[in-house]
């Protein structure tokens, strides 16, 4: 996992070192810095796959492709094999198999790719940039007269003309519009009509081979467990495949997620690390998590606090870490789409929440890890899961008052875990963690009424929702500058809209 910069018409080591000293967080093993024609490209790293032999930026052996790639390659040994009898490889890391991949096959390869990556590649034919179907790691990108830079992070960049993020599953050459190369979802939206026994197995199965998939490293792999049902089986999943499986979660003394994590940990006889923080604490960490997310979206801050700590802790232990994102999105976990009434309006709400991840929690799983030098990696959004998941029957996946949110998950995983972890209600990250009150709190005796009501347009369209939100919004954009625009920030959904939108005045739950 790494950060990556790329500049593009005049070559500009310089100007690569400053933006790449703003993202050094997330490469603290490494930096680098080459040219190739038009082309400077910037990495850090953060060592986890060969960690002797994977430099970057990496270039062929003919020295007419460079690469600058974050990301993880889950796939590469496959592709590896059936590259090694035509090329010769120097290194055991995914990054070459990129740039063989690419030697062969162009632009064509990204769709043979399975993983998450933001990727950089300059040759002949220009400079290509990359991100996966999903959006799971970040790529912005942007002009300043005639001179082209892209960028992990909102962060790293220095004042210019315009700033765009990469949409997830595209690809572009400088010069020429993103165009799309993987949709998050296969093109035929066929129903799966196994029976239910058959699809509970399948979705078990598909499960556990993406977390197994995601155990790859040479470093150790542990767990974000915060005592509810996707990090519990993510964490129970795991625990068969490791020898020591380290756990950690966060939160404030006796919080529910704490409790909760200890009985889990225990269980599944994990090395389990907490930390306990107070409402001091939190209150002194919003600015830090806000320039770390760059976000405002107060939803998202909130939930981004635990993490925050838990991240801090976890990179005292390993580089590697396993979170829950995209359970909830998959198997209809919120308790507002029970106001959609199923059928077609609930697969059309869930297909888009899983699309809007990429800038709202997979942004946060991002930058609050990467922040702390830590990668994260998401089993519940791995490709083949997403794609079986998207196509089961509504009826199967909506939530009704006789079954639990996420009832087909859950029946899916009988017997990994105790009934008691099993069926455990969902809570918000931030109420789990027992920090959602404290931020209500501090927030309410530093921005009043009038003040709220009088500031919360911030820009044309860019309308904030709540009192805590401006707190936050000062914050960022204190530390984003005045160029970057309000309208880059990811919203999380508004719920009574996302109701009406479907077509119901049902009040959601």
């Amino acid at each position: 996992m790494c950060g990556i910069v790329a500049i593009h018409g005049n070559p500009d080591a310089i100007l690569a070192l400053d933006v790449l000293g703003r993202i050094r967080h997330r490469g603290p093993d490494g930096a680098g810095v080459a040219g190739i024609g038009r082309t400077t490209l910037g990495h850090v790293r953060l060592a986890i796959l060969d960690i002797a032999g994977g430099h970057q930026p990496m270039a062929n052996e003919r020295g007419d492709l460079l690469i600058a790639f974050n990301g993880e390659i889950y796939n590469h040994r496959e592709l590896r094999r059936e590259l090694e009898t035509r090329h010769i490889f120097k290194t055991r890391s995914d990054t070459e198999v990129l740039l063989h991949l690419y030697e062969e096959e162009g632009e064509d390869m990204l769709a043979k790719l399975d993983g998450m990556f933001a990727i950089a590649l300059a040759g002949p034919q220009g400079l290509l940039l990359a991100r996966d179907p999903l959006g799971i790691k970040p790529l912005y990108y942007g002009w300043h007269g005639d001179q082209f830079l892209a960028a992990s992070e909102l962060k790293a960049f220095p004042p210019m003309d315009e700033i765009k993020m990469l949409p997830a599953g595209h690809a572009m050459i400088v010069g020429s519009e993103p165009w799309r190369f993987a949709p998050p979802y296969p093109p035929e939206r066929c129903i799966v009509t196994a029976s239910l026994p058959e699809i509970l197995e399948e979705i078990r199965r598909r499960l556990e081979q993406a977390v197994i998939k995601r155990l790859m490293g040479d470093v150790p792999v542990g767990v974000y467990l915060s005592g509810g049902l996707d990090s519990s089986l993510i964490a129970a999943l795991m625990r068969p495949h490791t020898v020591a499986l380290h756990s950690f979660t966060a939160g404030m003394k006796d919080a529910p997620d704490v409790l909760a994590a200890r009985k889990v940990a225990h269980f599944l006889g994990t090395q389990h690390h907490e930390l306990i923080y107070t409402a001091k604490d939190v209150k002194a960490a919003v600015p830090e998590v806000v320039r770390q997310l760059e976000s405002f979206d107060a939803p998202l801050v909130r939930s981004a606090i635990p993490m925050h700590f838990v991240s801090k802790l976890v990179a005292q232990h390993v580089k590697v870490v396993l979170s829950g994102e995209g359970a909830d999105e998959l198997f209809a976990g919120y308790s507002y789409l029970s106001g959609l009434g199923g059928g077609a309006r609930l697969k059309r709400e869930l297909a888009d929440i899983t699309v809007r991840l990429q800038d709202i929690n997979l942004q946060r799983a991002d930058r609050v890890s990467m922040a702390h030098g830590l990668e994260a990696r998401v089993p519940f959004l791995d490709r083949s899961l997403v794609r079986y998941a998207s196509r089961l029957p509504a009826k199967l996946l909506e939530p009704r008052p006789d079954r639990p949110e996420k009832w087909l998950l859950r029946e899916a995983c009988r017997g990994i875990l105790p009934p008691e972890f099993l069926n455990r209600k969902k809570m918000k990250f931030s109420e789990g963690a027992g920090s959602a009150e404290v931020m209500a709190d501090i927030v309410e005796s530093l921005i009043s009424a009038e003040e709220f009501k009088e500031k919360r347009e911030v820009e044309p369209g860019v309308v904030l929702r709540s009192p805590e939100e401006i707190h936050y919004y000062h914050i960022w954009r204190e530390a984003m500058g005045p160029r970057i625009s309000a309208r880059m920030v990811g919203r999380t959904r508004d719920i009574c809209a996302a109701v009406k939108k479907n077509g119901t005045r049902v009040k959601p739950a």
